[in-house]
């Protein structure tokens, strides 16, 4: 699967748990399509907001799957909690390969980058040369990096498991200081940078 689709809610303060069992519940119906990568909630960052990673096999069903969300109206039964709604479209990146579903956080960082209007092509350049050496087993791995198709663009997500926070910290430290990240000419294609750390609901095929 190269189609991915960002689903991202913001919930009223201390409704995160209940919109969690909720979502669970419909998520599982019949007739919700898409395969469910991972959802989790905002532990650092911007607070009471759920993300579902969803993927598909290709456009027309990631399409039917968006009309269905949207008609239906249910929301995966959170609409009461619902204070934001956004949904995005990403593509993965070429070369990468996501993670298999398991256990790699708990962890999980979201970073959104905005790049200037040229700058898509050589982020995926740097990206091929860098992400290996990145990813050795002496730092730590991605779960995948994709580039935005839709909203305000050009724009990419990548995806960082971390056992810790301590880990995180460490890794990232040791990256830089070996010349291994970031990628090269990574910094000119750069307009803004957000990141999210993430913990995973208790259902999330990421853990």
């Amino acid at each position: 699967m190269r189609l991915f689709e960002l689903i991202t809610f913001t919930v009223r303060v201390r409704t995160v748990a209940e919109a969690l069992v909720r979502m669970e519940a419909a998520l599982a119906k019949p007739g919700v399509g898409g395969t469910l990568m991972g959802c989790w909630a905002s532990e650092i960052g911007q607070l009471n907001q759920i993300t579902v990673l969803r993927g598909y096999a290709d456009e027309s069903l990631r399409q039917a799957e968006r009309e269905r969300f949207l008609l239906e109206g249910e929301a995966f039964g959170i609409n009461a909690f619902i204070t934001d709604l956004r949904i995005e479209n990403y593509s993965l990146f070429p070369f990468l390969k996501p993670l298999n579903a398991g256990k790699h956080g708990p962890y999980y960082e979201m970073r959104v980058y905005d790049l200037v209007s040229s700058g898509l092509q050589p982020t995926l350049d740097g990206w091929i040369k860098a992400v290996g050496p990145r990813t050795a087993e002496q730092y730590s791995p991605v779960y995948a990096a994709f580039y935005a198709t839709d909203g305000a663009l050009p724009r990419y997500l990548h995806i960082w498991p971390w056992s810790t926070l301590e880990q995180r910290l460490q890794v990232r430290t040791q990256a830089v200081a070996d010349g291994v990240w970031p990628p090269e000419n990574s910094g000119p294609q750069l307009c803004d940078m957000r990141s999210t750390i993430y913990l995973p609901a208790a259902f999330s095929p990421l853990q």
